[in-house]
């Protein structure tokens, strides 16, 4: 028996219900990750992503309404590896002065996967005639990038030598030149 060809709409629905489910992920680990965080700023900044990313959430279930199909969720085995990542690394550095600068690594991991996953469906939206899914898609496209933005800023200003030791008030402070995440 011959098997039904996947088109690029097939790939198109696989890939909302995975990004569906990662987003979902998302906010809970945003949620756990500004409790987490001592730097008032990255704190700020997770629960403020946190607030978007539902709004993401239901932002995709406008696109599975304009493409008629039902707003499923299917596992996403990246994102549940990207929180486990981040639920290790929180029992490995919570409460060291490393702390947050390894949550806003793990976050800024989360905003990349994020970004390629957008990045890709809004031009499949645009290929299949999906304008306005698209353009919604994008929306939630430009939030994530200028996440992962202003991730990189905290992250530079999170003062963290080396050696483990917090940084002393002095020349050297918040200069390294080195990014943090």
């Amino acid at each position: 028996m011959a098997t039904k060809q996947k088109t690029l709409q097939d790939a198109f629905y696989a890939t909302l219900k995975d990004v569906y489910y990662a987003e979902k992920q998302s906010v809970r680990a945003l949620k756990k990750s500004a409790k987490a965080a001592e730097h008032e700023e990255l704190r700020q900044a997770f629960e403020t992503h946190a607030e978007e990313s539902a709004n993401q959430v239901e932002r995709l279930q406008q696109v599975f309404e304009i493409i008629g199909k039902p707003a499923r969720a299917k596992t996403c085995e990246a994102m549940q590896g990207l929180t486990s990542e981040m639920e290790e690394d929180l029992e490995d550095f919570g409460g060291t002065p490393a702390a947050d600068a390894v949550l806003a690594g793990c976050a800024q991991a989360v905003e990349h996967y994020e970004i390629a996953r957008y990045g890709t469906l809004k031009t499949w939206a645009y290929q299949l005639g999906y304008e306005d899914a698209a353009k919604l898609l994008d929306e939630t496209l430009q939030e994530e990038k200028k996440t992962d933005q202003l991730l990189s800023q905290i992250a530079e200003r999170i003062n963290v030598v080396s050696s483990g030791e917090e940084a002393e008030e002095g020349p050297a402070k918040g200069k390294s030149g080195r990014k943090t995440a």
